[in-house]
């Protein structure tokens, strides 16, 4: 577990910080004249020690409260900011969840509605809070809706809640302010009351129509009002067809794959919802929708507002509720409890030699410097590029600073500051020997999945293919011994480059399929962008672990296994997951006493494939594989739902297509044949 983050006052003047370029006090400064001054690391101004913050150096020119400051001794830590960093120079409400519901037709038919009523009763006792806090600060509100809008006024004084309708949705606003956002402690009953009237009250609903875009004004406009941040929570089920703005139309066209117009199915159908996300972040309004399609919606367009906010996208396609209930709830709790910020921008500032020049992620830049979001929460990762501009020093080394100022959930505000000094060498075989191959193939699986909005697939993929062959070609050029040229030299720490880079060139997005379904393409486009580092590593080459190995005695999970069909053997169980999707694999001849105690039935032929879930038994392999399953899901931001295959059966298919060292079943080589592909490319490139 990571130790908590030490939170330092400087008092009322703010953090202390450089004169000339505004960096925070960090390990990085070097202090100087017995202590009276400090030489910045970033930018080597002399600037003048506070009287309150002097301190006596020892006999290595180290202050003498060095290990008692965090800002001296530690790579991250947290500011108390001022108000000079606040809004308005004002301290910020605390935060709000507004929770709004279609309730047309489809949702209310497949038991959605009341399925989201009956969870939000018991998640409103577990909304984040502050580390000591008894209860959360976040106060919450509700809106269903269909072609109109519904309000409800939810103040503890009154004994039902009262619902106010807007039918006007080209004009939104918001028509109550007293009674919409409350706490939820002080309404409970009310609260409660509303969630078991919503699926009564539509219950023989036949509204099939929905709107998108003037939810989100609704709840962007409710939070301008109470003068506060807040994330909404929309759970919607279809393409928004009504009469209103954002109005979408099915575009659908997958006779454009592998044209050079093929990049409009990533792109949004207009600009309506960028204009609506900038909105969004400058009012720290935060989004995060919950599909539950049963066709094309047009996710491109409907992700866009979520994208920029530092919000989630969840996707349940055709969504049953006896199979894909336990699934959604799974994200819906994960997702309403995980720890959060507010109204967030993000700065990162370096030494002279090299600056950050591209930001990849879930965010909204207004400028070339300041990343802004509405909203960050402990699942989203910004990737950072930097250009190296000038000379830097082997003596000096390369430093950064990357500063978060945020709110947290109790409203206050707060500087998170992470600093980091890397080594600099002219040698070509240092850099190799320190690369970093997951760290690269996260960065340019979101450069390549940005650049599909503007260049055909075809030239993003074959960029791609030839940034693999320069890297390995400069090595072999400046790095390898002498030896034949038909043998292909990989550098030890980047021997997985290519087994990587041809999954990325396999994934979904990239590969050129009309198979594949446009939203799906969309949806997985949109997740890779906000991935960490360890996300995108499951995700581009699952994890496959060969269950009917495991040892039930031991705290360890079995190591994982290659990524093909050859090692998949017929008395074999296995399970693979990518931090999306989870499937067990169940050999013709797995042991029956394996399947008797996992299943509780005496054979393969008994197995119900139907099972989204393992039956609780009592006994060491069950107990074992639950408990596999289980941390998993607690790794991942997402809670995967368990698919289980039998081998030779029809749906084995969609499981092989995990299998990413083989050949692609839409297409796509197989690890060998790219291998050679690139040894190809390598040797022409040093002939």
């Amino acid at each position: 577990m990571q130790a908590p983050i030490c939170v330092v006052s400087h008092g009322e003047s703010g953090p202390i910080r450089c004169n000339r370029c505004k960096a925070y006090m960090c390990p990085l400064m070097q202090f100087i004249e017995g202590g009276r001054r400090y030489q910045c690391g970033f930018c080597s101004c002399i600037n003048e020690v506070p009287p309150f913050y002097f301190q006596h150096l020892d006999h290595m020119g180290r202050r003498l409260d060095h290990y008692d400051k965090p800002e001296l001794s530690l790579g991250s830590y947290e500011f108390i900011a001022t108000l000079d960093y606040c809004k308005n120079s004002k301290p910020p409400n605390p935060p709000a969840f507004i929770f709004m519901i279609d309730v047309s037709y489809s949702n209310i038919k497949n038991g959605c509605v009341k399925l989201i009523c009956e969870e939000l009763k018991n998640l409103l006792d577990k909304l984040p809070r502050e580390d000591h806090a008894e209860i959360s600060a976040i106060r919450v509100g509700f809106v269903t809706y269909n072609k109109v809008l519904h309000f409800y006024n939810l103040k503890s004084s009154l004994a039902q809640p009262q619902m106010l309708v807007v039918s006007d949705v080209g004009e939104m606003f918001v028509p109550l302010l007293d009674g919409f956002l409350v706490n939820v402690q002080e309404s409970r009953p009310v609260i409660n009351n509303l969630l078991d009237q919503i699926p009564e009250m539509f219950g023989d609903t036949s509204e099939s129509e929905t709107v998108f875009a003037p939810v989100i004004q609704a709840g962007l406009e409710a939070v301008k009002a109470a003068e506060c941040s807040g994330k909404l929570f929309i759970f919607h089920s279809s393409l928004p067809t009504a009469e209103a703005p954002g109005k979408l139309k099915n575009r659908d066209d997958r006779k454009l794959v592998n044209t050079d117009k093929e990049k409009v199915l990533f792109q949004p159908q207009s600009n309506f919802y960028e204009t609506l996300a900038k909105d969004c972040v400058a009012n720290s309004c935060c989004v995060d929708v919950f599909l539950f399609p049963n066709q094309y919606v047009d996710v491109a367009t409907m992700g866009i507002v979520p994208m920029s906010t530092g919000g989630s996208l969840y996707k349940y396609s055709n969504f049953q509720i006896q199979t894909d209930a336990e699934h959604f709830l799974n994200d819906l709790r994960k997702d309403i409890q995980k720890p959060i910020g507010f109204d967030a921008i993000m700065r990162v500032r370096t030494n002279t030699g090299f600056r950050a020049t591209d930001f990849l992620g879930s965010m909204y830049m207004n400028n070339t410097t300041d990343v802004e979001v509405a909203a960050i929460d402990c699942d989203k990762a910004i990737t950072v590029e930097f250009k190296h501009d000038d000379k830097l020093s082997e003596e000096n080394g390369a430093l950064i600073q990357c500063a978060l100022l945020y709110t947290n959930v109790a409203g206050h505000r707060r500087l998170r500051i992470h600093n980091l000094a890397l080594n600099c060498s002219s040698q070509h075989a240092d850099l190799y020997k320190s690369c970093e191959t997951d760290a690269l193939i996260n960065f340019f699986a979101k450069s390549a999945y940005r650049a599909i909005l503007s260049q055909p697939l075809k030239t993003v993929r074959e960029i791609l293919v030839n940034q693999t062959a320069h890297i390995l070609a400069c090595y072999r050029k400046n790095c390898a011994s002498p030896s034949s040229a038909g043998q292909l030299i990989l550098p030890e720490a980047m021997k997985l480059l290519p087994v990587y880079m041809n999954c990325l060139l396999k994934s979904y997005v990239l590969l050129g399929s009309s198979e594949l379904p446009t939203d799906e393409r969309a949806f997985q486009r949109l997740l890779v962008t906000s991935m960490d580092v360890v996300s995108t590593q499951s995700f581009f080459y699952p994890r496959l672990l060969p269950i009917h190995k495991m040892d039930v005695n031991s705290e360890e999970i079995p190591a994982a296994v290659r990524c093909s069909e050859e090692r998949l053997a017929d008395g074999g169980i296995f399970l693979l997951e990518n931090g999306i999707n989870m499937f067990l694999w169940l050999g013709l001849n797995s042991q029956p006493e394996l399947i008797q105690s996992i299943f509780n039935v005496p054979s393969f032929a008994h197995i119900n494939t139907d099972l989204t879930s393992l039956p609780e038994l009592d006994n060491p392999y069950s107990k074992k594989i639950r408990s596999i399953i289980a941390n998993l899901r607690n790794q991942n931001p997402f809670s995967m739902k368990l698919i289980i295959l039998k081998q030779k059966d029809k749906s084995e298919g969609i499981f092989r297509q995990f299998l990413v060292e083989d050949k692609g079943l839409h297409g796509g080589a197989s690890y060998m044949d790219f291998l050679c592909y690139v040894h190809k490319e390598i040797r022409q490139l040093l002939t």
